[in-house]
């Protein structure tokens, strides 16, 4: 390890003497820091698609039929004088769906806070190829703009749901969206899988091979446990996917029948056989369900490292909560099947599947009441990034109760593809990774730029998006359970929910004001990368290792030779020590015992 170290050390002086151009520095750059800037304004770019298609589903739904100057200006063709067509409605659903999940809370959250972090608090110099993570980025800016094309196709973008099923997503001929750009949609999410699969891979090695002296697996940051176990999820299950898209795009376009049996398009019987739509269903949601804790998994481990710092407490039960991050990664891997309840499963299968999901739930919970006693009687320190891994723990909770009901087959057979299952996954999923997001943005903006976010817009920021977030997704469990189905782009076509009209408009106007209060987010953001008032080196007393690194970036991050560690990360208010925290640098005194709950 150490004759590595001084490789690295001595390349790292060597490096000085080539200097970096814009191209090198900003475009195609193989340094970790920088990657991670890449990832989080590409994914905010997305981020604001993702969301303002949300915005139009909420006032389609909201006030139907009526015309709209937005969508006018927005959807042009498929919004004739302003009323929306309806086979866009699918087609929004379908984009933003893709977007969130994949380019926003996967890329944009894991991308970003992987690449800063693991080699900063693991005490490395970089990731393991710098090489391959430059072709991990760009693998997803492409699958970005290839996603983004497909909004601009004649025929109109993918429109069979984020989840493709076939036979909609199969045939070209079905409808508008079932041609070309639901071709682009495949080709954009194959790039996708390439990219996140190499980008995995470098978060794995990097984390077993690159550790500085002392750094040993116990000692890591609960951050780093999380973006190594979710990366490890990520390796096993986004191959399925891949095999599920080529098999579509060979159904497509080559003739075979994978996942096509039995199909009449207008009374003609068309010549596919022997495949199965279900077999399609199965795919993907073995990453389907995977995914979602790709998606929490990051958001809970920075949620851990916030809460810690700020409570200025140890974080409670450590080794719990590792083993309730490897618990949840194995879990996770075989619950696929709650998502086809209603698929015609063998009702003995579904009672396996009911099992295993519901285990899941004692993992989840031992996180969030480590995170309550964390919290229990600390010092705390309510800052926006604070604020927003307390939300966090608030909806993973509200969230995950919902999920308790949608994991019992009994239940969820009376709730399955209503308004209850959007408002289940928004919170548990959407929000709960969201905000995550939001906290590691906060906590890290000074070690990613260098100043400080404005803390006032803060928390005008986090207040506006709580309430907002509970005013839109809460009522949605109601109607839910009153049976309004989801994907519908109308429900004025049936008087039984009519009563449910003014809900959907209350709803609509929470999300109105939400999404509008994102742009406090974005001014604060884009304004205090320029303008913010300079960060000092450790401006939150933080014990990890990032913060021992100067405040201007240099190529290896540590001017000399990377310091060793002698504790673990979570040494807050420990008794005989002057200051309330102790970095992990810091050698034990004499007669001190290393604590690790």
């Amino acid at each position: 390890m150490s004759e590595h170290l001084d490789t690295h050390a001595h390349e790292e002086d060597h490096g000085h003497h080539h200097k970096e151009t814009f191209v090198t520095k900003y475009i195609f750059s193989q340094d970790h820091k920088m990657i991670a800037k890449q990832y989080l304004i590409t994914g905010t770019i997305m981020g604001i698609i993702g969301v303002v298609m949300s915005l139009m589903m909420r006032l389609q739904i909201a006030w139907p039929e009526e015309p709209n100057v937005i969508f006018e200006a927005l959807l042009g063709k498929w919004a004739p004088d302003g009323v929306m067509d309806a086979d866009i409605y699918l087609a929004l659903v379908t984009i933003h769906g893709t977007i969130m999940v994949f380019f926003v809370l996967t890329a944009g959250l894991s991308g970003t806070f992987s690449n800063l972090l693991i080699p900063l608090q693991i005490g490395a110099r970089d990731m393991a190829s710098g090489f391959l993570n430059m072709i991990s980025y760009w693998l997803f800016f492409v699958s970005s703009v290839v996603m983004v094309i497909s909004l601009f196709v004649e025929a109109g973008p993918a429109a069979a749901g984020w989840t493709i099923y076939p036979p909609l997503s199969a045939l070209p001929l079905a409808q508008g969206g079932s041609g070309a750009g639901m071709t682009l949609w495949l080709v954009s999410m194959a790039i996708f899988i390439a990219s996140s699969l190499l980008g995995s891979l470098n978060y794995i090695v990097t984390v077993i091979n690159l550790r500085t002296k002392g750094m040993s697996m116990t000692r890591l940051p609960l951050t780093i446990w999380a973006f190594f176990v979710t990366a490890i999820i990520g390796v096993i299950s986004f191959p399925v996917l891949l095999s599920a898209a080529l098999l579509l795009i060979m159904d497509r376009s080559f003739g075979t029948s994978f996942f096509l049996s039995d199909i009449f398009i207008q009374g003609e019987v068309l010549h596919y056989q022997g495949g199965s739509p279900v077999l399609f269903e199965h795919l993907f949601w073995f990453l389907g369900h995977p995914e979602v804790y790709i998606v929490l998994l990051p958001a809970l481990g920075i949620t851990s490292e916030i809460i810690a710092t700020n409570s200025r407490k140890p974080i409670f039960g450590y080794r719990a909560m590792v083993a309730s991050i490897l618990a949840i990664a194995f879990l996770s891997t075989i619950v696929w099947g709650h998502h086809m309840f209603v698929s015609g499963m063998n009702p003995f299968l579904g009672s396996v599947f009911t099992f295993t999901t519901l285990l899941i739930a004692i993992p989840s919970a031992v996180k969030a009441f480590n995170y309550i006693t964390t919290l229990w009687k600390g010092n705390l320190q309510l800052n926006p990034a604070m604020l927003f891994s307390i939300g966090l723990v608030s909806t993973f909770i509200t969230g995950g109760l919902t999920g308790i009901i949608l994991g019992d087959s009994a239940l969820d057979i009376n709730v399955h593809d209503t308004y209850f299952v959007v408002a289940h996954f928004h919170l548990v999923m959407g929000i709960s990774a969201l905000y995550g997001m939001f906290a590691g943005i906060y906590h890290w903006f000074p070690k990613l730029f260098g100043r400080m976010l404005n803390k006032n817009l803060g928390y005008i920021h986090f207040w506006v998006t709580a309430i907002s977030a509970y005013g839109v997704f809460f009522p949605m469990h109601f109607i839910g359970m009153a049976g309004l189905p989801r994907r519908y782009y109308t429900n004025s076509a049936f008087p039984l929910f009519d009563d449910l009209a003014n809900v959907n408009v209350v709803i609509s106007i929470f999300a109105i004001v939400g999404g509008a209060f994102q742009l406090v987010f974005i001014w604060n953001f884009f304004y205090s990368i320029f303008y913010g008032e300079k960060a000092t080196q450790n401006p939150w007393k933080s014990n990890t290792l990032e913060w021992t690194t100067p405040v201007e970036h240099i190529h290896g991050n540590w001017p000399g030779a990377i310091p060793s560690v002698h504790r673990w990360a979570y040494d807050y208010s420990k008794p005989g020590h002057d200051d309330d925290f102790v970095s992990q640098i810091i050698p034990l005194k004499e007669g001190e015992e290393e604590l690790q709950h």
